[in-house]
This record gives structure tokens, sequence and C-alpha cells, in this order.
């Protein structure tokens, strides 16, 4: 099939006569008569011809047309115009070259398309009555960076609204404060991991699973975690609980352990046991022994000024509770008094946060005073057997006679199993008697490792011994939010 061939266009002198017509409107077209257009067809292209089309006479004089091109075929004044004015012409701002002089631009003036009539101005960059021109500015009438006089730079104010230079930024949605609450982020929702569970068929399938299937915690471990939440509850200042019974034999000292080392190994702060028996303490052989020191000694340091002052005179169970052993010379340990009970309080007060003190049997010895003086909270440890309930209930009268009711209606009754198996007395009977008279009661069954009477390892009780221990420290921490300060201390 041939090829066709497209006419070719070949420029007309005429053609460029008339688009020079169209530029200067001084000049007529030539060959046709018809004057200049209108002020409003001025800068239209002609018919047919794309805009900055332009014609220019060669060097043999012949018209040429097409786009302006510098450099190529164009004279000088062609590529300047503005040295084609005469010198006595001034140049308006914003006047494009080939425009009459005295004639203003018509677009000159005109709003912007689509920026709003009588923005603000802002402020000036050179300072109040500086001239733009002597920094270097453009032409008169236009600041730095080729604004308009009556207009300056805008930003968006991240609502689609223009915003003056110079103003302060409007940032968010402007709506939030027309009667709308402004965003928050607690209003965000959070999906949390599902705690796996650490017992039973559910530790099973999810451990089997990969993790994929996780059937959460039994009723068993969430009230654990309850119980453990009480314990952990913060306390002000320190919190004093003394540790005693008439009768000996019962469990007392064991009991302080017990209770001191669920405190120091489920809490974060310090928690300290000091023995306050007359007679020959053993506090300090239910842990590993770190040091020879006594209260005694601890009273005659001087230089107690920080913490590791006073850990120098204490020894360290594997549970972190700190235990400051009594004088071990009976002879000697008769003048701990109620003084020096208050001096070593005084001490133990400004760095541990849970004081436990374990009181001698008696009542009437010299520090026993200061003891139930300075006391927050009373545990009273009897045995399942009558003789030990009884001087239990005699302890409690006792303590209402002599001033301090308070502590009996907030005490703890601990009842302690002295062998495996049901006890041949009632317990739920017992239990009665005392909630009658006191805050709680809880009953700790027997354990084979609490009844070597050596070192306490809360890792080697038995489970049912360590969750009834647990629930006495959870009812004992209830008591930590209590105002106190109306007591003496």
């Amino acid at each position: 099939m041939p090829a066709r061939h497209l006419p070719r266009y070949e420029a007309q002198p005429s053609d460029a006569a008339q688009f020079d017509a169209w530029a200067d409107p001084s000049r007529k077209r030539t060959g046709s008569g018809e004057q200049a257009p209108a002020a409003d067809q001025r800068w239209s292209a002609p018919p047919g011809r794309p805009l900055g089309y332009r014609a220019s006479t060669s060097s043999q004089g012949t018209p040429t047309t097409g786009p302006a091109r510098p450099g190529f075929g164009d004279s000088a004044a062609q590529q300047n115009p503005r040295q084609e004015q005469p010198a006595a012409e001034t140049s308006v701002p914003n006047q494009p070259a080939g425009y009459p002089a005295g004639q203003q631009n018509p677009q000159i003036g005109q709003e912007h398309p689509g920026s709003p009539a009588n923005q603000p101005l802002g402020p000036n960059p050179y300072g109040p009555g500086a001239n733009p021109g002597q920094h270097g500015a453009g032409q008169a009438g236009h600041q730095p960076g080729g604004f308009p006089a009556n207009q300056g730079p805008y930003v968006g104010n991240g609502a689609g609204q223009p915003q003056p230079y110079g103003a302060p930024p409007q940032y968010g949605n402007p709506a939030a404060g027309q009667g709308n609450p402004p965003p928050s982020l607690d209003n965000v929702p959070v999906r949390r991991v599902q705690k796996a569970p650490g017992s039973g068929w559910r530790r099973a399938v999810h451990h089997m699973s990969g993790g994929a299937i996780n059937p959460g915690m039994s009723a068993e471990e969430r009230r654990l975690q309850e119980l453990v939440a009480r314990i952990r509850q913060p306390v002000r200042g320190d919190y004093r609980i003394a540790v005693l019974s008439l009768k000996g034999g019962v469990g007392k000292t064991t009991t302080t352990m017990n209770l001191g080392s669920i405190f120091a190994s489920i809490r974060g702060d310090r928690v300290i046991a000091v023995d306050a028996n007359p007679d020959f303490g053993t506090l300090s052989q239910r842990v590993p022994l770190q040091t020879r020191s006594t209260v005694r000694d601890l009273l005659l340091d001087e230089q107690i000024e920080r913490y590791s002052d006073v850990r120098r005179h204490t020894s360290q169970a594997t549970s972190r509770l700190e235990v400051l052993a009594s004088e071990r010379d009976p002879a000697a340990s008769e003048a701990f008094s109620e003084d020096e009970y208050r001096a070593v309080a005084r001490i133990l007060q400004r760095f541990y946060n849970i004081i436990l003190t374990d009181c001698g049997t008696g009542l009437m010895h010299s520090a026993m005073a200061g003891v139930l003086d300075l006391a927050h909270s009373l545990v009273l440890i009897s045995s399942s057997a009558i003789d030990g309930a009884r001087s239990a209930a005699a302890t409690l009268d006792w303590l209402s006679l002599h001033g301090h009711d308070h502590l009996v209606r907030n005490a703890v009754v601990v009842i302690n199993l002295p062998r495996p198996g049901s006890p041949n007395v009632g317990i739920q009977q017992l239990r009665e008697y005392f909630l009658a008279r006191c805050r709680a009661v809880h009953i700790i069954p027997f354990d084979q490792h609490l009844a070597e009477g050596a070192e306490i390892d809360l890792s080697r009780l038995h489970k049912t011994t360590k969750r009834a221990l647990v629930e006495l420290a959870a009812t004992v921490a209830d008591d930590f939010t209590t105002d106190h300060r109306r007591y003496r201390g």
C-alpha cells in the first residue's frame, strides 16, 4: 500500500504580519484594514496558533514563523524586547514586553483565583519602615519571594483554609472546640494479650498448641492474683505488726517468719523482723546467719545514717526478709527495756516499710509495753488445742483491760494445726468464737518443712500451706490503707 503524504504547511508572509498586529496593538493589520482588537482579546492567540507563537524576520528580510527561540536567527532587540522601548517611557510593574506605554495591563490589580480578598498583611521581614528594595528585593510593588505588595504567602492550617504569613500556625480540627470534646488517648482501643495459664490442663493445652490456644487462667489463678494485688497495697510510712502469744510452743516464731517471708517475696519494698523475745529468742535460727550483730549492737552504733549502715546488723533469708536478732545471753537480755525498743523502732522505721516484732511469751516483760504501744496491727497465735485457745482468749482479755482494745478489734487470729489430719477439736467452733472478737481468723495446716524448726524456704512448702499463708498476708495487708495516726506511735 503506498504511503500517504500529508500536505506540508508553509508559513505565509501575511500570517506573520497578522500575528504581529495581534502582538502590537499600535500596528495595523496588513492587507485587511482591520483595527487593533479589544483589550480583552490582546492576549489570546490567533486562530490555529498555539500560545507563544511568534513571527520574526530573518536576516534576509524574509518573515519566518514558529515558536520564539532565542539565539536561533533572532536579533538582539527581539530577544530582549525591553531594549526596543524608548528611553522616555517608564516601565509599569508587571507590564509585559511589547505592551504600549501609558496603558496598564488589565490583569494587574485583579485578585488571584481562589484567594480571599482583603487578607491581613503579614509582618515586614525587614523591620518596620524598611524598604524592600534596599535589601535586594525585586521590582517596586513586590515583596521578596515574588509575592504582590498587598498579599503575603499563605500556608495551610490543617483545615483547608489559608493562613497569613507570620500568624501563629493552627493545627488540628477547628471544629473540635465547637461543642465537641477533644480527642483523647484514653479512648484508643487496646487489645491486651491474655496471660498464659500456669498449671493444670489449661497449661498443657497452651503448651501443646504452641500458644495458639490459650484457655486463659482458671478461677483459682485469678483468685491468687487478687490476693497478690492486696498484698502489694502501698503503705503510708511504715507499718508495724506485733506477733504474740501467751503460751509457748504454738508456732509464734514460725508464723513471724512465714508472714514476713510472704511480704518480702511478693512486695518490692523492705521488710524486717525483730526478735524482741527476752528469753533467748530463736528467730535468727530460721535464716542463714550472716552477722553476729544483735539489737544491742544496733543501738550502740552511732553512725547509722543510711540503709547500708543498718544492713550490717541484719541477716537476710532467701525471700529477702531481713532479721534483727536478739541478745543471745539470757542474763543480759533482760536489760532490753521499753526505751531501747522504742529507739530500735525509730531507727528501723526510717529504712523499712513493714516491721514485724516477734514478742516474748509473757505480757509483763519490760519491752512489751513499747511493742503494744507502737503496733498498728496484732497477730495472735493459738493452737487447735483447748488450752491454746484459752490462752489466746486470755490474751485478748488482758489487752482490752489495759487500753489496747483497738488492737483486739483489729487483730488477726492464727490457728496452727500441730499434726496432719483432722484435729480432735472443732475448728469451726473456734473460728466462730474468735471472729466474734477479732477481725479475721486463719487456719494454717501442718507442714513437714515447718515442723523441722530450721531455716524456712518458701519453695519447700506445700502448696496448700503456702496458699494459706498468702491469704493470711492479704488479710493483714487490708489494713495498710487505714490511718493509724490517731494512735500513739
